[in-house]
């Protein structure tokens, strides 16, 4: 089915400036994801996009809320491409007021109520917001951090009666490069970073996902991620995009797989994109033996490495399932992705894939320069996927996004990963390490990488993760699962890798910590080593 988009003619009526609509066209052209909502809203108006424990919306109701708060927001702003933040919890709610900071000409960033104090400050003060978004449950809590923000609630705009005319002005002036969300992620100083994204890398990306996955006004999304994690992008976007629906699953349930199951099921959750650590935990407890997913058509996983054995506990009772791997930092949000096609070799690890459209992958050397087919380099990235860069520090965009090394002839930017690559016999890029991961031991340069990817193909092992002890020279091999002895896993892993890479130090977890996206703590395991 095809979805169109309005074509908006601005007109002058005495002075007065006012929109209305003339025509419509293919949804590829559109230039700003709120024409994928306005779209669904003209087809489904009726149909629920958006479900949380307490609430559901449809497409018209969202529409029209969010073009109330856009109003309110615009007459409080006044000025556009400005970070409005949402204080909320993660819920309906939420969306809809990301939605409305859109109409009002601005860009938005979650912060999720569960966030510590002090790292929304840090975050505050990066950001300094003109308003804050909140709701009454969580106003005396935004008053702490608010300082010279305006804190505005969602019972009072989304009251606000709408204004056509301005809201009609306001987009006339938006284009694709507009800054659609910032998302903050950890920084090596100690300072969140706010990765700024525009409108043109989630269109691109919408773009890509219809053109590879079979997913249509029918399909129901599983949201799993925060909102102040990139992969919640998908979901959200995902949703307007086909005409289709989106439903929070509870984060409680991610501790009950059985009981996890048993809701995507009652809520016919026909695709998602999680974190692998939440399908880790899904295999790890055989919950499949006790109640299998009944509409899972699309699997889709991003984040970390998902180990092969536990694809394979999926693939066993899901076989007609698509699986994707999708691969790319806040910095590109996915750049690339790997399709399983089911003949993949055993014990190999997994592919990060190939770009995605209008994206290409270079893979550089130390010196700048594109390394020799199937050698290992940091994967750079070039194309629509690119960020703006990092609010409000230009001087550490300009450390990331740098001048394209391979020539010098026009501008050009690219973005530096930090991640060790290399192709392999079949065209698709695999994942070795973090650069930041690479040390030298014994003379020897080392990815700690490699020895994870041997030490999670270990039987018993459910997770594992190596750090460096650089006072004491020693590798530390961090691992949760059966508890077996350190011989058993150092002579296992000594046919698997050299002799150098054997771990120094071997440590049994009881649980290995996990942030809150999801990914392993390695900062917790530094304290440890």
């Amino acid at each position: 089915m095809c979805i169109f988009v309005f074509i908006y003619k601005k007109l002058q009526e005495g002075g007065k400036t006012s929109v209305e609509v003339v025509g419509f066209e293919n949804k590829k052209n559109a230039s700003n994801v709120l024409e994928y909502l306005e779209n669904s809203a003209i087809y489904f108006p009726d149909k629920e996009v958006y479900e949380d424990k307490n609430v559901s919306m449809t497409f018209k109701q969202v529409e029209e809320t969010a073009q109330r708060i856009g109003t309110s927001l615009a007459m409080k702003l006044g000025r556009h491409r400005e970070p409005i933040a949402v204080f909320m919890d993660k819920s309906v709610k939420a969306i809809v007021s990301f939605f409305g900071v859109l109409y009002s000409g601005n860009f938005y960033c979650p912060l999720d109520v569960k966030m510590p104090i002090e790292r929304i400050q840090i975050i505050m003060d990066v950001l300094l917001p003109k308003i804050i978004v909140t709701d009454k449950e969580h106003k005396e809590l935004a008053e702490s951090f608010a300082k010279n923000s305006q804190i505005v609630l969602w019972e009072d705009i989304s009251e606000q009666e709408i204004d056509k005319d301005m809201l009609g002005s306001i987009r006339m002036d938006m284009t694709e490069l507009d800054p659609l969300y910032v998302l903050f992620t950890s920084g090596s100083t100690g300072v969140p970073k706010g990765v700024l994204l525009n409108h043109r890398v989630v269109i691109n990306y919408m773009q890509w996902l219809e053109q590879n996955f079979e997913i249509d006004s029918t399909s129901v999304f599983g949201n799993q991620a925060p909102f102040y994690f990139d992969v919640s992008i998908h979901d959200i976007y995902g949703a307007i995009y086909f005409g289709a629906k989106m439903v929070i699953i509870p984060q409680s349930f991610f501790g009950f797989p059985v009981r996890l199951i048993e809701y995507m099921n009652e809520k016919r959750i026909s695709t998602f994109l999680w974190v692998p650590s939440a399908m880790a935990i899904v295999a790890n407890l055989q919950t499949f033996d006790v109640v299998v997913p009944q509409y899972l058509k699309q699997i889709m996983f991003a984040g970390e490495v998902l180990q092969r054995k536990q694809l394979d506990y999926w693939v066993k009772y899901l076989p007609d399932a698509v699986y994707a791997n999708l691969y790319g930092p806040t910095e590109t949000f996915v750049c690339t992705a790997y399709i399983r096609k089911g003949n993949e070799p055993e014990g190999q690890p997994l592919p990060i894939g190939v770009p995605i459209a209008n994206s290409q992958a270079l893979l550089l050397s130390e010196e700048g320069k594109e390394v020799e087919y199937g050698e290992v380099g940091e994967l750079c990235m070039r194309g629509s996927c690119l960020a703006l860069g990092y609010y409000n520090n230009p001087e550490r965009t300009k450390l990331a996004f740098v001048q394209n090394p391979l020539h010098q002839r026009y501008p050009e930017r690219i973005y530096h990963t930090g991640d060790l690559v290399r192709y392999d016999e079949t065209g698709n890029l695999i994942y070795i390490s973090r650069k930041d991961f690479q040390i030298k031991h014994m003379g020897y340069r080392i990815e700690l990488g490699e020895i994870e990817s041997a030490g999670n193909a270990i039987e018993g092992i459910r997770d594992c993760a190596c750090m460096y002890n650089t006072k004491r020279k020693k590798i530390v091999f961090f691992y949760d699962g059966i508890e077996m002895e350190t011989k058993k896993i150092t002579d296992t892993l000594a046919t698997r890798v050299p002799h150098y890479m054997i771990p120094g130090k071997v440590v049994y977890m009881k649980v290995m910590p996990h942030n809150a996206n999801g990914k392993i703590d390695r900062a917790k395991l530094k304290e440890l080593v």
